[in-house]
């Protein structure tokens, strides 16, 4: 493909004049510190311990809580019902300790696995950082998971614990008795004694405001997370302590946080971005962050921007579809002049989203950001002080080495599509796949880790995405792998095979469709396809379900009884089928 038809389709870039940027930004001569950036310079912007140790959570917390900012406050939390709960550094500080105490009364030990299964909340916040403070491995979940998601991740990692609430424990014990690991079931609100559950507000009562945040090799893992593959049950992907320093760095660099700024990332902590974009990273910088419970609403949205005078918004492209399909009405009834930077994340952001914003938001674009689960923070990105090319991923950060390779991990030529590869080492890469070498090892070739994602660089540096090299389905910005869909699908007593793909979709950038094969006994319905979908809703995730089912006789497999999912895109969506060599008589 040749540079110009990105050109072409995307059209004129987003010139800025920064002298007329309420703040400076705070990465300035961009290709001077491609040059000259070490990541020993990015060390400096956290605290270490004496002995050459680190913990994540002393740089989000302690640290502030013990210095000048002990009184400012860390986190607004507005839960959608109008209840507003302000906290400071030094009460998160407390809060943090007491329940970090709480983990050791219960004998959690150093590197055990400690599972964070709550709505957003500040509850949420406090076990997710008291457990990295402990030591733990700490995993936040999403609170739309249903029993078999539960189980597989619990069951993977040898969870020992977990802390939820009194509705989502219920999706716990379905699969109770398939988690030997799992010794202690912490219960926010009214905990069952009799089930052996454990109160979370008891044992913060009795706890003690005072604990040693544990030093930790950098090298030690932080936190986990579970994502999704093409085949297979979902991995779950590790990152180390030593992370902090490009999640603090990047929040500095690509966000443009500053002292002063309230910011808002509306992800939730069960994704990677909340966990490093809505508490490590921005806390680590020391600013206010807000939190927003419930579900999606443009008004709500709107009215929190307004209420508590965000400056700084990062969010995912169906967010800003879904905005976008309310109208330009709707945001003009708020006062919205505290923005002052946009940021989206999840999936490519359509040139209309940043048209868009431009219009409404007083002339202020998004900034859309490239990265993974893996790679732990923001790699390629479109920065405050760099003209935006709508629709392209932006430019590396500094100290990211990224290019374009084929298989044999040779550099293609400025132009050429292929596969986008990043030089391993940054600091916040993922240190492993969960029991799972050989996975890891896969991402490592010739030198360089492959993201699995497709892409080219135009004349001037800026990356544009072209797709994923596999079948892993970006739908509202998530990645849902098809063979956990698939597995859903069949448990459903109506259905014997299934193949899911995902299908171009305007709002959610993609959208999960099923073809399914229908048991003996059992006939095409619109009430049967609205069934298997609350089946599948209830298993997984609230997004992880087909939104469109077609009833097939047979499905297209390989010899070895493979579903080739790429000849069902294919046919969808009128593509060549490519080689078909393989595919079963």
């Amino acid at each position: 493909m040749k540079d110009e038809t990105s050109e072409l389709i995307h059209g004129e870039a987003v010139e800025k004049d920064l002298a007329l940027l309420r703040l400076k930004p705070n990465l300035q001569g961009y290709d001077k510190l491609r040059k000259t950036f070490k990541w020993s310079d990015a060390e400096e912007l956290i605290d270490w311990y004496p002995d050459g140790k680190v913990n994540s959570a002393y740089n989000v917390i302690d640290r502030h809580a013990l210095g000048m900012n002990k009184d400012k406050i860390a986190l607004i939390h507005d839960d959608g019902q109008g209840n507003v709960q302000k906290i400071s550094f030094e009460e998160m500080y407390r809060e943090t300790n007491k329940f970090a105490n709480v983990l050791a009364k219960l004998g959690i030990r150093k590197q055990e696995r400690v599972f964070v299964f709550l709505q957003r909340s500040p509850e949420l916040y406090v076990s997710f950082l008291a457990a990295i403070k402990a030591g733990a491995i700490a995993s936040p979940m999403f609170p739309a998971f249903g029993p078999d998601a539960i189980r597989d991740r619990l069951l993977d990692s040898g969870a020992v614990a977990i802390v939820t609430d009194t509705e989502l424990v219920k999706r716990v014990y379905p699969v109770r008795n398939q988690l030997p690991d799992l010794k202690h079931i912490v219960v926010v609100g009214d905990a069952n004694s009799e089930l052996g559950e454990i109160s979370y507000e008891a044992e913060m009562r009795a706890a003690s405001e005072n604990f040693e945040t544990l030093h930790m090799n950098p090298e030690e893992f932080q936190f986990m997370l579970y994502t999704s593959g093409t085949t297979g049950k979902p991995k779950g992907v590790v990152h180390a302590h030593k992370g902090i320093v490009q999640q603090t760095l990047t929040s500095r660099w690509v966000l443009d946080l500053h002292d002063e700024d309230v910011y808002w990332c509306t992800a939730d902590l069960g994704w990677i971005t909340g966990v490093v974009y809505g508490c490590l990273g921005p806390w680590s910088c020391g600013v206010t962050q807000v939190g927003l419970g419930g579900r999606f609403d443009p008004d709500r949205w709107y009215r929190l921007i307004e209420d508590h005078r965000v400056n700084v918004w990062y969010t995912a492209p169906t967010a800003v579809r879904m905005l976008m399909a309310k109208g330009d009405d709707l945001p003009a009834k708020y006062d919205l002049t505290s923005l002052r930077v946009l940021y989206s994340v999840g999936e490519p952001l359509n040139p209309e989203g940043v048209k868009w914003a431009l219009d409404v938001f007083d002339n202020k674009p998004f900034h859309d950001t490239w990265w993974q689960t893996e790679t732990g923070s923001i790699l390629i990105t479109n920065f405050p002080e760099m003209p935006i090319k709508p629709g392209s991923m932006g430019k590396p950060l500094p100290g990211i080495e990224a290019e374009i390779v084929d298989e044999e991990g040779n550099v293609l030529p400025q132009g050429h599509e292929g596969n986008l590869v990043i030089r391993p080492g940054w600091p916040s890469m993922m240190r492993q796949i969960w029991n799972n070498q050989s996975k890891y090892n896969e991402y490592l070739r010739n030198g360089w880790y492959y993201t699995g994602d497709t892409a080219q660089i135009d004349k001037e540096g800026y990356f544009w995405y072209v797709g994923r090299a596999d079948d892993v389905i970006k739908t509202s910005g998530e990645r849902v792998g098809p063979f956990e869909v698939e597995s859903a699908l069949i448990e459903h007593e109506a259905v014997v095979e299934a193949g899911v793909i995902g299908k171009p979709d305007q709002l959610r950038g993609n959208i999960i469709k099923a073809f399914i094969v229908l048991a003996p006994g059992y006939t095409e319905s619109d009430e049967l396809k609205k069934d298997i979908q609350k089946f599948v809703k209830g298993h997984l995730a609230g997004h992880a379900y087909p939104r469109e089912i077609d009833v097939v006789k047979s499905l297209p497999k390989t010899r070895s009884g493979k579903i080739m999912r790429r000849l069902l895109r294919a046919r969808e969506l009128g593509l060549p089928t490519g080689d078909t060599s393989t595919l079963e008589e």
